[in-house]
């Protein structure tokens, strides 16, 4: 029986993410498929910046999840469990 690699389910969670994403941004404006772009954002609103004199950090992180990108990767794991 062969094994599955978890590199895979990465990439494809990642690609069903960006995916779901996109399509929930291609269908925000149509009256019937405006739903699949509902969502919540959290992360940093401003980015946390160290300065360390020779060296400056910025840190920041965003997240928007919407049921696109929901149903993406239920999707991408349906996909992978049938591999």
């Amino acid at each position: 029986m062969r094994t599955k690699n978890g590199w895979v389910l990465a990439v494809m969670l990642l690609s069903g993410i960006v995916l779901g994403g996109f399509i929930g941004m291609l269908t925000a404006n149509m009256s019937g498929l405006s739903w699949l772009g509902y969502g919540q954002s959290f992360g940093l609103e401003t980015p946390v910046v160290l300065d360390l004199g020779l060296l400056v950090l910025t840190f920041g992180l965003t997240i928007h999840i919407s049921i696109a990108s929901i149903i993406g990767v239920v999707l991408a794991i349906l996909i992978y469990r049938k591999l």
